[in-house]
């Protein structure tokens, strides 16, 4: 069996009140990846409802799963609930110790932020989010994809399929990347203007933050208190 051909085991994260774009835009790159065998993971293999309603079905648990050539997590309103769910934080702590990329896409970077893995490391997420990055040590950056050796994220949502086409690249080069976005027709040419906090008004921004607030201010909360009691665990350096 060729390099190319070698499995790629990829552990996805789930939780309730993902944002399933978080997850599926990834899957449907990495899927198209050679090799690549993915499972979704948590608790157990009961359903798991996203935050607009659709539900995504298990395939292994947090116990039962061995180890991973790529850890991902997605972002959500639930992340601020993972972040305090220490069967979860184990399980990724766990996998990253061996993996050889750590990932995620929008808020699920304070996911692994919870579990001690972004501490002096460079990562993004959402907009509204990414400056929090800050409570646990990490160096906030704000762009749609930012790599830190093994450390892959990947900003909000939509950013998913340029974080996948990102893995692709690393993991089997360019021109694999290239096959798999023209497959995909991944072209993207908005109908408005405003996709991102720097072309978009100034209200609308107001907006999403002030409806933003209350969960902020939790998080806040949340990150201070596990960043003082958690100890990053071992990683691969690259």
């Amino acid at each position: 069996m060729s390099e190319r051909d070698q499995a790629c085991r990829i552990a996805m994260v789930l939780f309730p009140d993902l944002t399933q774009l978080d997850l599926t835009g990834p899957h449907e790159v990495l899927a198209a990846m050679p090799g690549a065998e993915i499972d979704l993971v948590w608790h157990c293999l009961e359903p798991v409802v996203a935050s607009r309603g659709l539900s995504l079905t298990p395939t292994a648990t947090f116990a039962d799963y061995g180890a991973a050539d790529v850890l991902f997590v997605p972002g959500g309103r639930g992340h601020v609930d993972a972040m305090e769910d220490e069967a979860l934080l184990g399980f990724v702590s766990r996998i990253a110790q061996d993996a050889r990329l750590i990932t995620s896409v929008c808020t699920g970077s304070f996911v692994l932020a919870a579990a001690g893995l972004l501490r002096g490391r460079r990562a993004t997420s959402h907009w509204a989010s990414v400056d929090q990055l800050a409570l646990f040590g990490a160096h906030p950056v704000k762009q749609r994809v930012v790599e830190d050796g093994p450390i892959i994220t990947g900003a909000g949502v939509t950013s998913g399929i340029d974080f996948g086409l990102t893995v692709v690249a690393r993991l089997h080069g360019e021109a694999e990347a290239r096959r798999i976005q023209l497959q995909l027709e991944y072209d993207p040419a908005p109908p408005f203007e405003g996709g991102s906090i720097a072309t978009a008004d100034p209200a609308v921004v107001a907006r999403i933050r002030q409806g933003n607030a209350e969960r902020d201010k939790r998080r806040a909360t949340i990150a201070r208190r596990v960043a003082a009691g958690r100890e990053p665990p071992p990683m691969p350096t690259a």
